[in-house]
C-alpha cells in the first residue's frame, strides 16, 4: 500500500502527476526503471515508469495520461488516498556513463519518463540537452524540471506556439549537424516519434536507446504482450527493457502488436465511465 502525498493536474483532463509514499521503492529506483500498480481490490495491475525519486523523502514520482479504466480509477483518487498494490523498481535501469554529450528527446507523457533519465545522466556528469515536442504550448510537460539540471531545453511544437514549429526530429536533425560531440541520443514517448529518431540518428552512427514501456503490460514477463524484435530475437519488454538499441528494434511488428488491445482498452474504459456517472 501507498499513499497518494502530492497530486498535480498537468493537463486537465489527461495528464496528472503523483507523488507516492514509497520509501523501500525510492532508495533503490533507478532512471528507467517502472512499478506496477493496483489501484482497488477490482483493479488490474499496470505499469507506470517512474519520472522520478527521492531517496531522502522517500518518495517517487509517477506521470499518467488518462486513456482506460485503470489510470481512470488512478485519477479518482487524491491526495491522502491509498493505492492497494504499489511494486517496484522493476525492468532493467538505464546504462549511464560518463561519456560526454546526451541528447534526450521526449514527446507526450513520455517527457516524464525521460526526465529521470536525463536527470541521471546530468548527475554521470554528462553534458545533457534535452529536446521536447508536443502539438502545443499547452501540452508541453516538465520544460521547468528538465531546465533545472539540462544544459539546453530545445521545444518543438507542432502549431509553432512555443519553440520551433514542427517536430523533434527536426531539432534532433539540426544538433546532430551542428554537435559532433553528441555521443548518445535517448528517445522517450510515441513509438512513430521513437522510431523517427532512430532513422534520423541512423546515417549519423550515434548510438540511440528507445524505451519500450508503452507496449508492456503484466510487467513481469508472464503474459507475452510485450515482446519485441530486437536485432532479430525475440525480447520482451518489462524484463529484458524497457530500453533497447533503436537501431535494432523492428518497429513494423512492434507498431503492429500495440494495436492488439486498443478495442478492448476502449470498451473497459466506456464502461468504467459509465458505471460511475451512474453511482454519482
Amino acid at each position: 500500500m501507498s499513499t497518494i502525498l502530492k497530486k498535480r493536474i498537468l493537463i486537465p483532463g489527461r495528464v496528472t502527476e503523483m507523488t507516492l509514499d514509497a520509501a523501500a521503492i525510492a532508495g533503490k529506483a533507478k532512471p528507467g526503471n517502472f512499478v506496477i500498480l493496483r489501484v482497488k481490490d477490482d483493479g488490474e495491475r499496470f505499469p507506470l515508469t517512474i519520472a522520478d525519486a527521492d531517496p531522502e523523502k522517500g518518495t517517487i514520482t509517477i506521470v499518467y495520461l488518462v486513456m482506460g479504466k485503470s489510470t481512470a480509477m488512478l485519477d479518482s483518487l487524491g491526495e491522502g488516498d491509498d493505492i492497494l498494490d504499489l511494486c517496484g523498481p522493476l525492468g532493467k535501469a538505464t546504462d549511464i556513463h560518463k561519456v560526454g554529450t546526451v541528447v534526450c528527446v521526449g514527446g507526450g507523457t513520455g517527457i516524464a519518463a525521460m526526465h529521470h533519465i536525463a536527470k541521471g545522466h546530468a548527475q554521470a556528469g554528462n553534458k545533457v540537452v534535452s529536446v521536447i515536442g508536443a502539438r502545443s504550448a499547452d501540452l508541453l510537460l516538465f520544460e521547468d524540471e528538465l531546465g533545472k539540471f539540462s544544459h539546453e531545453v530545445l521545444v518543438a511544437t507542432d502549431d509553432g506556439s512555443k519553440g520551433q514549429k514542427g517536430f523533434v526530429t527536426q531539432v534532433l536533425k539540426e544538433r546532430l549537424e551542428s554537435d559532433p560531440d553528441v555521443k548518445e541520443v535517448v528517445a522517450v514517448g510515441p513509438v512513430p516519434m521513437m522510431r523517427a529518431v532512430a532513422e534520423v540518428t541512423r546515417p549519423f552512427g550515434v548510438k540511440t536507446v528507445v524505451s519500450l514501456n508503452s507496449i508492456m503490460v503484466d510487467g513481469i514477463g508472464m503474459c507475452g504482450a510485450c515482446r519485441v524484435r530486437v536485432d532479430n530475437a525475440i525480447r520482451f519488454a518489462c524484463v529484458d527493457g524497457p530500453e533497447f538499441d533503436a537501431h535494432k528494434v523492428d518497429f513494423d511488428e512492434l507498431m503492429l502488436r500495440l494495436k492488439s488491445f486498443v478495442p478492448q482498452e476502449k470498451e473497459t474504459y466506456k464502461c468504467y465511465c459509465e458505471c460511475h456517472d451512474k453511482k454519482n
